[in-house]
């Protein structure tokens, strides 16, 4: 079987934030109190907003890494007040991150913590940036646009407009011929695997990496307000600067705060976690983009497992970047596409580098 773990490298912090969106996510999931939510942990942003209306959620990562950092923000969303967890996570300023993880440290599972204390500096400098994909995005903002566009010309481009404004502001001032080379370059499959992603994530790729990724962009930046965009936001700004993430909105923190000790965290693969769990029946599945890195026997041993840890009514919800991924053929028969859903929500979604965005509920 192929085995995304046996090619990538899953030994440090590849995302310290969730790239895919949260909005659509809960809506596709609708998670409730009482149900029992699957999520790949990420950084652990989607596996905490899921809390938010009383589930509980397994999040689930190859990544020890990554687990770490679900794990830190899920203390630091437990001991400390809004305004505190901003600024221990890097989004405000702080000169005490490391005596405020000092108090956080008994509400963390030990091996997390010696991670932690391995990485001290990380905690210093705002978990929120510590990851490679941010690393990247760092050196697109503070190298690449700094030679396409000026400081104002970004600010001009992250103020509120209407979606007639957006379009002739993108084609007018945006859209320049250095903007599209040097972004074709950047994003290209040959960079993106050498400084971005893992070179192993492009393997069943077919299609123009760099210019499906423009595509998208110029999407996002038109038909899709601007303003209030957290992904975008960080990758302009280097930081939450006008929108919080959703599981840092005051509302959303309160409740998960609430509902704190419904998340638990496992490593492994989705199937070891299905197994390990043994009866315990899934309400929903937050699946990432995990389909795009495998070939379709992987796939298919894959959904089958989940199905046989589902209970009716759950569903399915992952992205496609750059692989067209979907129910295998077999089991057609036990889901319900909803296609209508899964299309509406795409147009919305924020997080704008993916292709397609796929919801299927078992029937």
């Amino acid at each position: 079987m192929d085995k995304i773990e046996n090619r990538a490298d899953f030994h440090y912090i590849r995302y310290a934030n969730c790239w895919e969106d949260t909005d659509i996510l809960f809506t596709a999931l609708n998670p409730k109190r009482n149900q029992t939510i699957l999520s790949i942990a990420s950084a652990g942003d989607n596996s905490l907003a899921l809390l938010a209306e009383g589930a509980r959620v397994v999040a689930v990562d190859l990544n020890f890494s990554q687990l770490a950092c679900a794990a830190l923000r899920k203390a630091a969303i437990e001991k400390l007040s809004h305004a505190d967890c901003l600024s221990f996570l890097g989004i405000t300023p702080s000169n005490d991150r490391i005596n405020v993880f000092n108090g956080l440290k008994q509400s963390i599972d030990d091996p997390y913590v010696i991670f932690w204390l391995n990485n001290l500096n990380i905690i210093k400098d705002g978990i929120i940036h510590a990851g490679k994909f941010e690393r990247y995005f760092s050196y697109f903002r503070t190298v690449v646009l700094r030679l396409i566009h000026s400081k104002k010309m970004i600010s001009d481009l992250l103020r509120p407009k209407s979606k007639t404004e957006r379009l002739c502001f993108y084609n007018e001032q945006w859209s320049t011929k250095r903007w599209e080379l040097l972004f074709k370059l950047f994003f290209s499959r040959f960079t993106m695997g050498l400084a971005g992603r893992d070179p192993e994530f492009f393997r069943y790729v077919d299609v123009p990496v760099s210019e499906n990724i423009l595509n998208r962009t110029q999407y996002a930046l038109t038909e899709l307000e601007t303003h209030n965009n957290p992904y975008l936001d960080y990758i302009l700004t280097g930081n939450f600067t006008h929108t919080l993430p959703p599981y840092l909105r005051p509302g959303n923190f309160k409740k998960i705060k609430h509902n704190i000790n419904g998340l638990s965290l496992y490593q492994g693969s989705v199937q070891d976690a299905v197994e390990h769990f043994g009866s315990l029946k899934f309400d929903g599945f937050n699946l990432s983009d995990i389909f795009e890195y495998l070939d379709t026997e992987a796939c298919r041993m894959i959904y089958k497992a989940l199905l046989d840890s589902a209970n009716p009514g759950a569903r399915f919800v992952y992205w496609n970047m750059l692989v067209p991924r979907s129910c295998p053929a077999e089991f057609e028969n036990k889901i319900q596409k909803k296609v209508n859903l899964s299309k509406s929500l795409f147009l919305k979604d924020k997080a704008f580098f993916y292709s397609n965005f796929i919801v299927e509920e078992v029937i």
